[in-house]
């Protein structure tokens, strides 16, 4: 194997990168066939019990990991989870916060908007689908001498991790969806996650049941989601 090329940019080793590069009409035919590819992804609510092997998830996670991060700091952690007994726990405590939300929190705009996709306080998904897995922000990391230090873009980063996972997930022929049950105290709680840590989102993974039916959803088109200023 040859050793890649290195230079020191102010004072650090930075090695040599060369990007993918196409023809301009595969670029065009890639670039569409991946948009037709996500286009075909939905969240999906109901699961198989078909187990789905750790390596799987695994690579799910590093996959998300591969997302840029303030200064590099990856500041998230995947906690993925089988165990049934904490499954059970954690879709217990997510549907008191949803009960609380759906009949105190929520605003009626809020659940009128809501009322198409189908979705209520009753979360069995936590339990059936083989993984959840809870994204974790960390809003500090702690040094050697156990001194705190922030990380920067928490929130950004995170999120740009979590929507890698999304699409990793699609891409192992997989299901899954976003659930954020307001607050989410109670998952770093249950999962024994340290004070550095706040729970960010929850996917429950694995395959969908033999015959499901998702909302009937259409997406804006390029000129509602796109501003080009030429």
């Amino acid at each position: 194997m040859n050793k890649k090329e290195t230079t020191i940019v102010k004072g650090f080793e930075h090695i040599a990168y060369t990007p993918a590069t196409y023809p301009e009409e595969e670029m065009i035919s890639r670039s569409k066939a991946y948009y037709n590819w996500l286009n075909n992804r939905r969240s999906v609510r109901e699961f198989s019990n078909r187990p789905v092997p750790k390596e799987i998830i695994e690579n799910l996670i590093l996959s998300a990991s591969t997302a840029p991060s303030g200064a590099h700091k990856q500041p998230w952690t995947f906690c993925a989870v089988s165990n049934q007994e904490l499954k059970s726990k954690i879709r217990k405590a997510a549907e008191v916060e949803e009960k609380l939300g759906y009949e105190s929190r929520m605003s009626e705009r809020w659940k009128k908007d809501l009322a198409h996709l189908g979705t209520d306080m009753h979360k069995p998904f936590i339990e059936d689908a083989p993984w959840i897995v809870v994204a974790f922000k960390k809003i500090y990391e702690f040094d050697k001498d156990g001194s705190k230090h922030n990380n920067y873009y928490v929130n950004e980063s995170v999120g740009i991790a979590c929507g890698m996972f999304i699409s990793a997930v699609q891409n192992a022929g997989l299901v899954t969806l976003t659930h954020t049950p307001s607050p989410m105290n109670f998952l770093a709680k249950i999962l024994g996650r340290p004070s550095n840590e706040r729970a960010f989102m929850l996917f429950p993974v694995g395959y969908a049941r033999e015959k499901v039916f998702v909302p009937k959803l259409v997406r804006k088109k390029i000129g509602e989601v796109s501003c080009f200023i030429e």
